[in-house]
């Protein structure tokens, strides 16, 4: 590391919670699907900042919509109106088929916003209708709330007690989920892909049962939509991937949604919308003017995206599973637009720590799923780029 670096990771180390296991980089610009480090060396970016960096570094729109609007307003609160936010709400609710929106900073708000509206409409039922079921296996954030419904206990276990009444069944096990939900229940939470749990689809035949099962006990469905939703399935959300979808209650989504402003959203049909009256919740910062803006242009480019996200994806798996024909730990390529996981028979750590050293910015979840969320403006000639990169990584194994 340079001598600038060297002072970067001393000074956190003395002054941030030593909670992140960062990689020995600072990153100090980017452009386009390219991030460089503070030597000058260049990196492409299959991360994007974990699903965020949808267009990727410096997208001349998305810096003009942010320049502007930094010109003449930031912040107002929601005291007041700004002009953002209804046009973005419509347009959520034309690409999503659900009728309200309510604008957080992240997927853990938008997590916490989306328990609170099953607790009232379960309360507003019976005292006795607050339990909530949840998948194995599932991530959905690290707030006290989203942690109770995350369905692992290495992010629970040095927290709990936490909310009682939650249920976990395994994915995709139809007879678990139909003997977990009954009167009691308030809601189901469910990722459509679960992301950090390892890039693991939803079978349509159990998010169908799940719709079934709730309308049949009163019960709010939401889907965490947070990693999979707003394109990066090549649909504008995960449930809209099977014809017809299954309709959530409530659906919350947030990273790609600003490219990188901090913007999060709940989205709800008017039956859960009604369990949040006037004073029930709020946010400060929640789709101020510069968030709802830049998100109002993002949706304006993502329209045209959309083929190119599903034939980007379809190419880049098809060149994963010619690697999984030479590397035998190779167990299983899963891509969804350019949501892709790669499962291994080994660990992924030192493949990933290679694949950097080369110039490839990835991650590895569950140990064992190398995980890949590049930008959407991604092209064949990246995708190259990152196999070759990727195959001297896997053959240093």
């Amino acid at each position: 590391m340079s001598e600038t670096a060297v002072n970067v990771v001393e000074l956190e180390a003395q002054y941030l919670l030593q909670n992140y296991s960062r990689h020995p980089l600072v990153i100090t610009r980017g452009d386009g699907p390219y991030m460089w480090d503070n030597a000058g060396k260049r990196y492409l970016d299959f991360i994007a900042g974990i699903g965020v960096n949808a267009l990727g570094q410096n997208h001349p729109r998305i810096v003009a919509a942010i320049s502007d609007q930094a010109s003449r307003l930031i912040h107002t609160s929601n005291l007041f109106y700004n002009e953002y936010q209804g046009p973005l709400a419509k347009r959520i609710a034309e690409t999503s088929g659900l009728a309200r929106t309510f604008f957080t900073n992240s997927g853990t708000e938008s997590m916490e916003g989306a328990l609170k509206m099953i607790k009232s409409h379960g309360h507003a039922i019976s005292p006795e209708k607050y339990e909530i079921v949840s998948l194995e296996n599932s991530f959905h954030g690290r707030s006290l709330g989203s942690l109770s419904i995350t369905g692992q206990p290495k992010y629970r276990k040095d927290f709990e007690p936490l909310i009682p009444g939650i249920k976990f069944v395994k994915p995709n096990d139809i007879a678990s989920l139909e003997a977990a939900v009954n009167e009691r229940t308030a809601g189901i939470c469910m990722e459509w892909i679960q992301g950090e749990g390892g890039v693991n689809p939803l079978d349509p035949a159990f998010t169908r049962r799940a719709r079934e099962l709730a309308d049949q006990y009163d019960a709010l469905l939401c889907f965490d939509e947070i990693q999979c939703g707003v394109g990066r399935t090549g649909k504008y959300y995960g449930y809209q991937l099977v014809d017809p979808p299954v309709m959530p209650d409530i659906m919350t989504a947030a990273k790609p949604i600003a490219c990188g402003v901090p913007l999060g959203i709940i989205v709800a049909n008017e039956r859960a919308a009604k369990s949040i009256r006037p004073g029930m919740h709020g946010s400060t910062f929640g789709g101020n003017a510069l968030a709802a803006r830049v998100a109002l242009e993002f949706f304006d480019i993502l329209e045209g995206l959309l083929p190119q996200i599903s034939r980007v994806g379809g190419y880049f798996v098809a060149q994963l599973n010619d690697l999984a024909k030479r590397f035998d730990f190779i167990k299983e390529v899963r891509g969804y637009g350019l949501m892709v996981g790669v499962e291994l028979t080994i660990p992924g750590k030192d493949i990933t720590l290679r694949a950097i050293q080369d110039g490839l910015l990835m991650n590895c979840t569950h140990d064992t799923v190398l995980r890949f969320l590049p930008p959407y403006i991604i092209t064949e000639q990246h995708v190259d780029e990152a196999i070759e990169i990727l195959t001297r990584s896997l053959a240093a194994v």
